[in-house]
């Protein structure tokens, strides 16, 4: 797309009055309004450069398609300078739910490839400090709501910020992102006022980090209970604002984060190329500890391809970065990454591999039954991770007996956890129990299961 469309389109705000087009903006008759657009000279291409759309979307909705999701009509407003008020749109994400419902809730307006595609073009353009194709952070979601905040912020301000972060932070390990999801979206609607308030330079730049990390836990806990639109958008406005507080070990720690989400949708492509961004960063910032968190999830999604030597490949420089590791003085985002989720990650990579090849479970096994032997009551969800991923390893090697029971321990552990993803997680697991329904122990378990997820 040719973003130099958007700059020479300068649409005059009289466009807006016209009564024709006041009518279709007021009915978010989307149709109408490129059809209006059209009458005052506007092309399909500076429409598609000013709304991040691409030309064929921008067709198919002059055909009569309906634009309903909310982040789209945002967009859509925001690209052409629509007033927000013409089209009764929300300017805050908690009103935002009230009149509509959250955005994800709705139609996707994009196919998901699209919006991973926009997403690994922002990221390029926030690591690398270049546009390579899609658009800017404008086009992501609006400002959280606000609340009284000071005009003049000082460091005990910011790290106000930085100890509800911390303390979110540890609910979300707990009993998931369901549990603190809008705690986090409320402190974030206060924090984000502060970047209004005056204060020294470096009272301001520490700032830009201590809401990046807010963002990004705002993005993971939104992932966590399956609203990926959402997520996407924080981890957006995360990456600006670490990338304006000169953070590489943060900006490598989100990219890190949005890279799990494409795991979870089971794109390992996409997931490796923001977790091949993230070490770059992560390189940059001499953060040995940060740079084996995005070698291990290399591995992850190598393993999910099926190519075994590269993923062990990194699974070795995944250990050898961890133990350069500066663990006492690594920043907070990163210092979940113990000697624990070492083996977590290297059990993980395996289990995805013995899914092609269940010789694997012999690496796999050892290293989560450390795993989950190290992780507590504060790791919960870790836990119910693991122990599903022990569980299939034991059914893919035939102890089917001892695998169930196993399965049976990771939902026990899942019990008052609100997270979306441990259905997703445990999925082959259920998987293989279900190949093995001729033995009692295995049906049981499918019972158990499917009882839990429904």
């Amino acid at each position: 797309m040719d973003t130099g469309d958007a700059k020479q389109a300068r649409i005059p705000a009289k466009t807006w009055e016209d009564r024709e087009m006041r009518d279709a903006l007021a009915a978010r008759n989307i149709s109408e309004v490129y059809r209006q657009l059209r009458k005052h000279g506007v092309s399909q291409r500076q429409i598609a450069a000013m709304t991040g759309q691409s030309q064929s979307e921008v067709s198919e909705i002059l055909k009569g398609r309906q634009v309903m999701a909310y982040d789209v009509l945002s967009r859509i407003s925001d690209g052409l300078g629509i007033p927000r008020g013409y089209m009764g749109l929300a300017y805050d994400e908690a009103t935002e739910i009230q009149v509509v419902g959250a955005a994800d809730e709705q139609q996707a307006e994009e196919d998901e490839s699209v919006k991973r595609r926009k997403f690994l073009a922002h990221a390029a353009q926030v690591t690398m400090g270049a546009a390579v194709f899609g658009p800017t952070s404008e086009a992501w979601a609006a400002s959280p709501a606000r609340t009284p905040a000071p005009g003049r912020i000082g460091m005990t301000d910011v790290r106000q910020v930085e100890a509800a972060t911390r303390a979110l932070r540890a609910l979300d390990y707990q009993y998931g992102g369901g549990f603190c999801r809008d705690a986090v979206v409320a402190q974030l609607s206060w924090g984000q006022q502060m970047l209004q308030a005056s204060g020294t330079e470096p009272v301001r730049t520490r700032l830009y980090v201590a809401l990046a990390d807010l963002h990004s836990l705002a993005g993971w806990t939104s992932f966590d209970i399956g609203l990926i639109d959402s997520a996407r958008g924080h981890f957006a406005h995360a990456l600006d604002l670490a990338k304006q507080g000169e953070n590489h070990p943060l900006v490598a720690n989100i990219l890190y984060r949005m890279g799990r989400v494409y795991l979870h949708q089971e794109a390992p492509n996409d997931a490796l190329k923001l977790f091949q961004l993230g070490q770059i960063a992560a390189q940059e910032s001499g953060s040995e500890l940060a740079v084996a968190v995005l070698c291990a999830n290399e591995a992850w999604a190598y393993a999910m391809m099926g190519n075994a030597e590269q993923a062990v490949k990194l699974l070795g420089r995944t250990r050898d970065e961890f133990q350069r590791a500066d663990l006492a003085n690594a920043e907070s985002w990163v210092r979940f990454f113990t000697e624990t989720d070492v083996y977590a990650m290297v059990g993980t990579v395996h289990t995805a591999l013995a899914q092609h090849d269940a010789t694997h479970t012999k690496y796999a096994i050892p290293a989560l039954n450390k795993a989950v032997d190290s992780y507590g009551d504060d790791m919960a969800r870790s836990k119910t991770f693991n122990l599903s991923a022990l569980a299939t390893n034991h059914l893919l090697e035939g102890d089917i007996d001892y695998g169930a029971k196993i399965g049976g321990k990771a939902l026990d552990c899942a019990e008052g956890l609100k997270s979306g993803r441990i259905k997703d997680r445990m999925r082959p697991l259920r998987e293989e129990a279900e190949r093995r329904a001729n033995n009692a122990d295995a049906r049981e378990l499918v019972e158990r299961m499917n009882a839990f997820f429904t």
